[in-house]
């Protein structure tokens, strides 16, 4: 017979942000609202995941991703902390970033020469307290121990780490607590929820970044638009 005095202590360890079970969709710590609502309702916490590592992989690029986090970011950035994207594969646009509401005084672009230089800039950037947000398009593969590492680094730092998987790279399922599939479809973009902590997501969700009110296209090939440039 179980005495009713441990109950409330056996609850205790199963309310923590860290102990999911696979039924549940458990909370996360803390998370930021995605600016959609269907989108919300089936991430644990209600919204992406701060001080930790969201991995998305596209069908290909230009299908409306990066309209997918700048709620967020605008959001991040109105506590006064930083957003960093490490190696993006165009240039920002910077009146369609202002248009959506981000500060282009606390948006650094880091653009390295070579792949390691990129995932040293990424791990520093989740790593520092006034960063909120760091996004990296990786050029080749991660292997698991450099993934792990970059999730610890998000932890520890606060921030909301992104890991854009482009077309053929194959992502680290162990390493990021929420992996999605972008794919194209009407009217906009699918949502495939890959992992969570909680149990499985049987549906895509359906979102239209496009929407009115939505935000515009936030990237371009020309230099001169670029917000702000780091080395």
């Amino acid at each position: 017979m179980t005495s009713p005095l441990r109950a409330p202590s056996l609850d205790a360890v199963l309310a923590h942000p860290a102990i999911w079970r696979g039924s549940d969709c458990a909370p996360e710590p803390a998370a930021v609202p995605t600016g959609f609502a269907a989108l919300d309702a089936v991430l644990p916490g209600g919204g992406w995941p701060q001080a930790a590592l969201t991995e998305m992989l596209l069908a290909h690029e230009g299908i409306g991703e990066l309209r997918l986090v700048l709620p967020a970011l605008a959001r991040l950035q109105a506590d006064g902390r930083d957003v960093v994207w490490i190696a993006p594969p165009y240039l920002p646009y910077a009146p369609a970033l202002a248009a959506a509401g981000l500060d282009l005084g606390r948006l650094v672009v880091v653009r390295p020469a070579v792949a390691a230089d990129a995932r040293w800039a990424f791990e520093q950037a989740l790593r520092a307290p006034e960063c909120a947000a760091a996004l990296f398009w990786p050029q080749g593969a991660l292997d698991e121990r450099a993934a792990r590492r970059l999730q610890v680094a998000a932890r520890e730092g606060g921030s909301w780490g992104v890991l854009w998987r482009r077309p053929g790279q194959q992502g680290v399922a162990v390493a990021a607590p929420l992996r999605l599939a972008l794919t194209p479809a009407a009217p906009g973009l699918a949502v495939h929820v890959l992992k969570r902590r909680g149990g499985e997501v049987a549906q895509p969700v359906l979102l239209d970044p496009d929407a009115p009110g939505s935000t515009p296209a936030a990237t371009t090939h020309a230099p001169e638009r670029v917000a702000h440039v780091g080395a």
